[in-house]
C-alpha cells in the first residue's frame, strides 16, 4: 500500500484565457464545480485584475490561489538589455506583493530569463547573463522571504529557452544563488522532453521541489498520454511531497502565447472536457 500524501488539485487560467482578467471570473465557479482546489492565476498583465474582487470571490468558492509568471522579453532579468532586466526584477517583485495579498505561498515561472530566447553565443555572453540573472534572483528572493513567499524556478523545454531545461541545471542555479526562498518548480510537460527519468529528476529535487504542474506528454488532457503518472506519484510519495498539482495548458490562447509555447491544434474536445477529465484524473491518481 502506498503512503498517503495531501495533494491539492489545481488548474491554471491559461487553460481557459489569455490574458486572464476581471471579466473572466465567472469561470472561478466553473473550476470549483470542475473539481479542483486551486487556481493558479497566471500573471500576465495585472492591471487587468481586480485583485480584491479575486480574493473575495474565491474564498467564498474556498479555492485556494498560487501565482505564476509570463516572461517575455521586456521581463528578462538576464537581458543584456539593462532596462529590460530592471522591468523583469520590478515584475517578479511586484508578483511577490501579489502572491501575498492572495494568499499564494509561492511565485512560480521561468524566473530567469525569456520564453523564446533560444541561441548559440559565446560562453563569455552565457556567463554574463547568468551572472545578471544569479544578480536579480538573489534581490527576488530576499524580497520573497521578507513577503513569507517562495519562489519556483522552472526548467522549460529546449525550444523554448537555452537557459535552464533540466533539474539538474536548476538545481545547480538555485544553489549558486544560495538563498533558501529559492526552490523548483517542475512541469511534466517539459521534463518528458529534458529528463531522461522524470521519477529519478523528482527524488534528486527532494525537498527543493516546490509546485509540480502535472501536464501530459502532449500538453493534453492528464491521463491520455504516455508518462509514467504511477511512477511519479511513487516519487512523489517518496520525497513527501505536499504541495499541489497544476494543469497548466492552452485552451484558447492568443497568438503570442500560441507561438511561445508552439500551439498549433487542440489539445482536447473541449476546454471543459479537458478540464474536468484533468481534475478527475488528479484525484483517482493522487489522492
Amino acid at each position: 500500500m502506498r503512503k498517503q500524501t495531501t495533494i491539492q488539485a489545481g488548474i491554471s487560467t491559461f487553460v481557459y484565457a489569455s490574458p486572464f482578467k476581471t471579466a473572466d471570473f465567472h469561470l472561478l465557479p466553473k473550476i470549483k464545480s470542475a473539481g479542483y482546489d486551486i487556481v493558479e492565476v497566471a500573471v500576465e498583465q495585472a492591471g487587468l485584475i481586480d485583485w480584491d474582487l479575486l480574493v473575495s470571490m474565491t474564498a467564498d468558492l474556498d479555492l485556494d490561489i498560487t501565482l505564476s509568471g509570463a516572461f517575455g522579453p521586456r521581463r528578462d532579468i538576464s537581458s543584456d538589455n539593462a532596462a529590460f532586466r530592471k522591468e523583469g526584477l520590478d515584475y517578479i517583485l511586484a508578483c511577490i506583493r501579489l502572491a501575498e495579498k492572495t494568499g499564494s505561498p509561492l511565485f512560480g515561472g521561468p524566473l530567469y530569463s525569456a520564453v523564446g530566447k533560444t541561441r548559440i553565443v559565446l560562453a563569455e555572453q552565457k556567463q554574463q547573463e547568468r551572472a545578471w540573472c544569479l544578480e536579480n534572483l538573489r534581490i527576488a528572493a530576499t524580497a520573497a522571504a521578507d513577503h513569507g513567499i517562495l519562489l519556483g524556478v522552472e526548467p522549460l523545454n529546449r525550444f523554448e529557452t537555452d537557459m535552464i531545461n533540466t533539474v539538474d541545471q536548476a538545481l545547480a542555479l538555485i544553489a549558486e544563488a544560495g538563498h533558501p526562498s529559492l526552490r523548483l518548480s517542475l512541469d511534466t510537460f517539459h521534463a518528458n522532453i529534458e529528463e531522461k527519468d522524470i521519477p529519478a529528476a523528482i527524488r534528486k529535487a527532494g525537498n527543493l521541489l516546490l509546485h509540480v504542474q502535472a501536464n501530459e506528454s502532449d500538453r493534453g488532457t492528464p491521463g491520455t498520454g504516455h508518462l509514467p503518472w504511477p511512477a511519479i506519484r511513487e516519487a512523489l510519495d517518496e520525497i513527501g511531497y505536499r504541495g499541489a498539482v497544476v494543469l497548466e495548458t492552452f485552451g484558447e490562447p492568443s497568438e503570442e502565447l500560441a507561438r511561445a509555447a508552439c500551439i498549433w491544434r487542440p489539445l482536447a474536445g473541449s476546454t471543459d472536457e479537458m478540464a474536468t477529465e484533468g481534475a478527475a484524473f488528479y484525484k483517482r491518481m493522487f489522492t
